[in-house]
């Protein structure tokens, strides 16, 4: 059983409809129902397909933040074999929000930086809801450093609210981590591949974005700020939210049409929590071919093709 958004509502009600006749014939209460049953499977279908194709920002961002989602670990289970995970900064922590490590992907060894929110309550405490603190982002910075030694490609998985906003963090420069490790991004000389599975929020999410080429989930969204958060600041008012994620731009089409991100990985009708499978083998097709098209440059071409991406973003809005 799905946990459905307010949007899909009627969705659930059909679906809710299609349980209750299962009931009833297996309880031997009812007659033939199974052409009724398959009518309104095909209407929920129908009703979903219809919902998806016409999604809002707001829509398209409750669907980024749904809790059946599949999050990074699913992604690296997915599509990383032989994945060797490597912890710490070298210099203060172990940060659980970013997991990175080295592994194969389709035949090939990768360095993976993955941001992961967490599946249940006990995993949300433990990787903080995917909010790293300014270890992780040195730690990233460590990882990209060993993958430019080794000439081994960088893959990262995006998917946060943001940085952890806490004391401590800020005590331990949180500002100037995350600059380190978008200025790493910058400057690597192997190829990198990002994609963004759910949330990239703000310099939490740039931070290990700053690839060759950067991919989105259809339904994923890719902001400077939260839509809450926006609306606090340009309204002093959060439950403007939906105004301010409008107007912001979050979404994969809009980004795409903006040239800040390089490709959109389609998902399937009604969000990637409901073909988790299907979705993890599409994206790891997406982020094949974009390695392939990488592997045939230099470490000065590369460095020189990322360059000219981010400075066309500033000339494509201007």
């Amino acid at each position: 059983m799905h946990s459905y958004l307010e949007f899909e509502k009627p969705v659930a009600d059909i679906e809710g409809k299609i349980q209750e006749l299962r009931a009833l014939a297996a309880d031997g209460e009812a007659v033939n129902i199974e052409d009724e049953i398959k009518r309104l499977d095909t209407k929920s279908s129908q009703t979903l397909k219809d919902l998806y194709s016409k999604l809002t920002p707001w829509q398209k961002t409750m669907v980024a933040r749904h809790p059946d989602r599949p999050h990074a670990a699913d992604y690296i289970s997915g599509l990383i074999e032989d994945f060797t995970p490597l912890a710490g900064d070298r210099n203060f922590a172990e940060d659980h929000a970013l997991i990175a490590g080295l592994g194969r992907f389709r035949g090939q060894s990768v360095a993976v930086l993955a941001q992961e929110k967490g599946s249940d309550t006990q995993s949300r405490l433990k990787h903080n809801f995917g909010m790293a603190r300014p270890e992780g982002y040195r730690k990233a910075v460590r990882i990209m450093d060993m993958a430019e030694r080794f000439n081994i490609p960088v893959l990262s998985l995006v998917d946060t609210a943001g940085a952890y906003p806490g004391v401590g963090a800020e005590e331990r420069g949180q500002a100037e981590a995350i600059a380190r490790s978008t200025d790493k991004g910058l400057g690597l000389g192997t190829p990198s591949i990002s994609l963004i599975i759910g949330e990239g929020g703000s310099g939490g999410a740039i931070a290990i974005a700053t690839a060759n080429k950067v991919l989105m989930l259809e339904h994923a969204i890719y902001s400077v700020i939260s839509p809450e958060g926006a609306a606090s600041i340009l309204w002093r008012d959060s439950a403007r939210a939906q105004d301010a994620a409008t107007n912001m731009k979050v979404t994969a089409q809009d980004l795409l049409q903006l040239k800040v991100i390089d490709g959109i990985v389609e998902e399937p009708v009604g969000g990637a929590h409901r073909a988790r499978e299907t979705v993890i083998d599409r994206a790891g097709s997406a982020m094949e071919t974009a390695l392939a098209e990488l592997s045939k440059l230099s470490p000065e071409e590369i460095r020189k093709q990322r360059r000219e991406k981010f400075l066309d973003i500033g000339r494509t809005l201007s």
